[in-house]
């Protein structure tokens, strides 16, 4: 059966996906998952049938609606749909995607735009992260024109800034959930398993065989490390209390290494797992900034020294820069990040109705 669904696809930061109002699918989770494979096109590795691009950053998904919680206005929930089977993961966050979901609610009607700029609190429902967003809105409307570039992203458009005040655990409840151990041993190689804004494996690319600034093709063609690799993630799965994780998407596996260009203060290849970033998610960046902090992890290891407050985090496709603001823990007396923040864009793409046969 066909069904028409209001549908808004959107870039946010680097990744791309369809937008849809909670109200607008079945109540069912389990029918709204057939939906959603439906429209983006799954599986298939082209995702031809539908509106995915074959890749898992243009094959998710954001639902949004209007929260209950005090001092929050937007729920949204990210789902990120397998580009070659009809599976679905709800477990993981997307910052790239969440920032434009402020740009969305208010151009749907659920948050009142102000003259100059509107902030607004949004929740994401996966990890129960609560972020703060300021969108642009002279006169009282949403611009998407502006002088902000971003790495990874043509052209310039208006900034999106979003500001993470507790990131820390969302997943795991903890952020090194491996006993509070900044460095965890598998199968003989150093790792730190951490969860700020997204539960992730810190390995030293030398140690799995990459020198740590390959393009994202040579990663991927790179099989029997990217085995390595894997059977790596799935142990710290486990380790972070997480199961078994093969078929997900969590814990992503960042390959650290140390910066290449001045100003630089990590170097970095994100897998999302099975394929590498084409530049870095903004959960995976927020995660590896407040690594730096952990004394002993493997990023502050091999960070080199920050220009003020910013982390410069160097991707694929250039570098994404992190605010972070620390305090020191009074119970420990170690320091700790207290909020990291960074900009982002968006644009709105198309706007109508979605066919889906289901």
């Amino acid at each position: 059966m066909q069904r028409r669904i209001p549908c808004v696809l959107m870039r946010g930061g680097t990744s791309r996906g369809p937008f849809f109002l909670r109200s607008d699918l079945p109540d069912n989770d389990d029918e709204v998952d057939r939906v959603l494979i439906a429209a983006m096109g799954s599986p298939h590795p082209l995702q031809v049938d539908g509106i995915g691009g074959g890749h898992p950053l243009t094959s998710k998904v954001a639902i949004i609606d209007r929260s209950t919680m005090p001092g929050v206005d937007i729920d949204y929930l990210f789902v990120q749909v397998n580009v070659e089977t009809a599976t679905v993961d709800r477990k993981p966050n997307c910052g790239n995607i969440l920032s434009a979901v402020g740009p969305f609610s208010i151009e749907a009607g659920l948050v009142p735009a102000q003259e100059g700029e509107t902030s607004l609190v949004i929740r994401n429902v996966n990890t129960g992260t609560v972020v703060e967003e300021i969108v642009q809105t002279p006169g009282g409307k949403v611009t998407y024109e502006g002088g902000t570039a971003l790495d990874g992203v043509p052209g310039t458009a208006a900034p999106v800034r979003m500001s993470f005040a507790d990131a820390v655990g969302a997943v795991t409840g903890s952020l090194l959930p491996d006993d509070g151990s900044a460095i965890s041993v598998i199968d003989g190689i150093e790792t730190t398993l951490i969860d700020a804004a997204t539960p992730m494996i810190m390995i030293r690319a030398a140690d799995v065989g990459f020198d740590g600034a390959e393009s994202p093709e040579e990663i991927e063609a790179a099989a029997e490390k990217l085995a390595r690799v894997e059977e790596l993630r799935r142990k710290a799965g486990i380790r972070m209390g997480l199961g078994d994780v093969s078929g997900r998407v969590v814990p992503k596996v960042g390959l650290i290494s140390p910066p290449r260009r001045e100003g630089g203060v990590l170097c970095i290849r994100y897998l999302t797992p099975d394929r590498c970033h084409r530049s870095l998610a903004v959960t995976g960046a927020v995660t590896v900034a407040s690594a730096i902090f952990v004394q002993d992890s493997i990023a502050s290891r091999l960070a080199a020294p920050m220009n003020g407050n910013i982390a410069r985090l160097e991707h694929p496709s250039g570098a994404i820069e992190v605010g972070v603001e620390t305090d020191t823990d009074p119970a420990t007396g170690r320091l700790q990040v207290r909020r990291t923040s960074l900009i982002r864009t968006a644009r709105r793409i198309f706007e109508g109705n979605l066919i889906v046969t289901v």
